[in-house]
């Protein structure tokens, strides 16, 4: 806390600010930056390898691979978090496991499997997108964004 909004406090409030500071637990920051680099590297050392599972035994592409490849990567944090083992992995990594794409496909079914006892309709379809529908909101109008810009710029700019 700033000194000029300390100095607004009355000596009660300052007092326990100074307790607060001493109990508080201090974060390893570092521990856990390192924690999530290393799980989201290898998350995306397991999508690098899956890729290239595409690549050399279905005949895709570079560019082509990659669809198949976010699909997979959705569908196995799905069962990893069916399963419950997301939760151990997100609880070692942090953002590093969900920062990947691995993270959407946890979002979804963890929201659908908390709201599983409401029913199919009212439970599962009414909350299953409630924490990745604003990701795909969003997703989809920057790429419609993106597209129209493209485009202006395709037409007018000679690109």
């Amino acid at each position: 806390m700033s000194n000029s909004k300390k100095k607004k406090l009355t000596p009660v409030q300052q007092e326990y600010q100074e307790l607060q500071q001493q109990i508080e637990i201090k974060r390893p920051v570092m521990k856990n930056c390192i924690r999530a680099f290393l799980v989201g590297g290898l998350i995306c050392f397991i999508g690098q390898v899956i890729h290239y599972f595409y690549i050399y035994f279905f005949n895709f592409t570079e560019q082509t691979a990659g669809n198949p490849t976010v699909g997979t990567l959705v569908f196995i944090s799905m069962l990893l978090t069916g399963f419950g083992v997301y939760d151990r992995i997100a609880q070692v990594g942090g953002a590093g496991s969900a920062v990947p794409v691995t993270g959407f496909g946890n979002a979804v079914i963890s929201a659908a499997i908390e709201h599983r006892k409401e029913g199919l309709v009212l439970g599962v379809g009414g909350n299953i997108f409630k924490l990745a529908g604003s990701v795909i909101i969003f997703g989809v109008f920057s790429a419609f964004v993106v597209a129209i810009i493209k485009t202006i710029l395709i037409k007018w700019g000679g690109l």
